[in-house]
């Protein structure tokens, strides 16, 4: 259907004239799930992508799954983000789960620590929850891929580093931010060091973030040398990540950056930012003006061969976005490369054959080509998938002109 723009400019005026016509963001809804493993009701925030329209009608495409801790301070942010980079073509729309807690302390630790003597973690019993019960409930009642993410900050980030170690199968990828790898004299650390050389982390990614929390004086390097409390977090990360180094066959995607200009609860959402840029960094479309202009240059070949490495990446088969082909295909129209727009319009018929829409379009390249017998016939396919007046009547047209 010939509504799209010819032009990068067009496209971005209509994108902004389009934001401003679109009712306040929503971030999302709550629901309550019972635990039998917790033996409590528990809460979670849910936030379905605006690109299905913000509910959980499953026809509309299925989505990865982020989890994400303390979700009453970090579900919010994350949304934004994601809904960001999904309209600038840098991950995949997602859907979003903030896990709300009735006591982090107990949820998100295990053992007990000698700061907090009266504390007993109850942490492998939470996860046991996340695993046999939400993440089930999540699959059964919304539309989700088996791409799945977690998000964790300070304690959360800790509870993360576990699941890393001892269930590094539930999620594909682990995000740590500032964690307070300190719990119970360095524990988790301890256990990194038997478990990071033999376990095989092929196709996981790790990112951890690390705020600033040093005195005036003191960098990376020397904060190591110190034996004191106030330097236990970002001492007991900057451990994490050299046994991270020591041991580059088991084959982990990983990242850690130290944020010099950002404080524990300021490291959240630029970690976060930062954190899905580098998971999904295989994600991103990158096609040169020169490649557009090229009438050799076949970019639906292209675009084969960068999907593939997608679904590669996600461990299923992802396919360019029908409209992101159409935009392509119509922008090669204008540009009079009638051919390359012909093997992407063909593209999507062959990716979404019960659209319309494709075969609309295809029509549209067929009489811009001059090529009526063609255009009937692709309108004629189109009108059976569904009733578009835009199309019957350009049909009814060449068929009158035929007479």
């Amino acid at each position: 259907m010939k509504t799209f723009f010819y032009s990068v400019a067009l496209f971005m005026l209509s994108f902004c004239m389009q934001a401003q016509e679109n009712s306040p963001f929503t971030t999302g809804f709550e629901e309550t799930i019972s635990s039998k493993i917790l033996g409590q009701q528990r809460k979670v925030w849910i936030h379905i992508p605006n690109s299905n329209g913000g509910n959980k009608i499953k026809d509309r495409g299925h989505y990865p799954v982020i989890y994400v801790l303390d979700g009453s301070e970090n579900f919010n942010t994350v949304v934004s983000i994601t809904e960001h980079m999904e309209e600038s073509n840098l991950c995949p729309p997602m859907i979003v789960v903030g896990i709300l807690h009735q006591n982090r302390l107990v949820d998100l630790t295990m053992g007990t620590d000698k700061e907090l003597p009266n504390v007993v973690g109850g942490g492998e019993k939470f996860m046991s929850y996340v695993e046999k019960e939400l993440i089930p409930y999540m699959d059964a009642n919304y539309p989700t891929t088996s791409y799945k993410t977690f998000i964790g900050h300070s304690l959360g980030g800790l509870t993360v580093m576990n699941a890393f170690l001892h269930n590094p199968t539930l999620f594909n990828s682990y995000v740590s931010l500032d964690a307070s790898l300190w719990w119970d004299n360095q524990k988790t650390i301890k256990e990194a060091k038997t478990i990071l050389p033999n376990q095989n982390y092929k196709g996981k990614t790790l990112y951890m973030a690390m705020a600033n929390r040093l005195e005036k004086g003191v960098d990376t390097l020397s904060v190591q040398k110190d034996t004191s409390g106030t330097t236990g977090l970002i001492r007991s990360n900057l451990e994490f990540i050299k046994e991270l180094s020591k041991n580059k066959k088991n084959q982990l995607r990983y990242k850690y950056k130290f944020y010099e200009d950002d404080n524990h609860p300021s490291v959240r959402l630029i970690g976060e930012y930062d954190a899905l840029r580098f998971i999904f960094e295989f994600y991103k479309l990158k096609i040169y003006d020169s490649e557009l202009k090229n009438p050799d240059f076949k970019l639906d070949s292209l675009l084969v061969a960068h999907y593939k490495n997608v679904s590669e990446n996600m461990g299923y088969i992802v396919k360019p976005g029908e409209s992101q082909i159409n935009n392509l295909g119509y922008q090669m129209m204008g540009a009079k490369q009638l051919a390359k727009a012909e093997t992407l319009f063909k593209l999507n018929t062959t990716n979404y054959p019960e659209s319309a829409n494709c075969y609309d379009s295809l029509g549209d390249l067929y009489l811009e080509k001059g090529d009526k017998a063609k255009a009937i016939e692709a309108f004629k396919k189109a009108l059976t998938l569904k009733a578009i007046p835009e199309t019957k009547e350009k049909l009814e047209k060449l068929l009158k002109e035929k007479k």
